[in-house]
């Protein structure tokens, strides 16, 4: 999964002052079972939760993942 640093679709909300997120691009080679897989990873030990997915004609897919602000997932200033 490669985190991407475009803009979101449009009508994807991604401020919160409760949520962080997090956009990723899948290509059009990685499977169903195989993105499912690597989410459930990112939800298990990341703390991640599926938000938007989006399924391109050429087979991409555009997902944004969210999990709630905590002190265990905000960053120290200057990290």
């Amino acid at each position: 999964m490669s985190s991407s640093k475009r803009a979101l679709p449009s009508g994807w909300e991604s401020t919160s002052d409760d949520w962080e997120y997090v956009p990723l691009r899948l290509p059009p080679d990685v499977t169903r079972v195989s993105a499912s897989m690597r989410l459930a990873i990112s939800a298990e030990f990341g703390g991640w939760e599926l938000s938007r997915v989006r399924l391109y004609t050429d087979g991409s897919r555009r997902v944004l993942l969210k999990r709630r602000k905590t002190a265990a997932h905000v960053p120290e200033p200057g990290m």
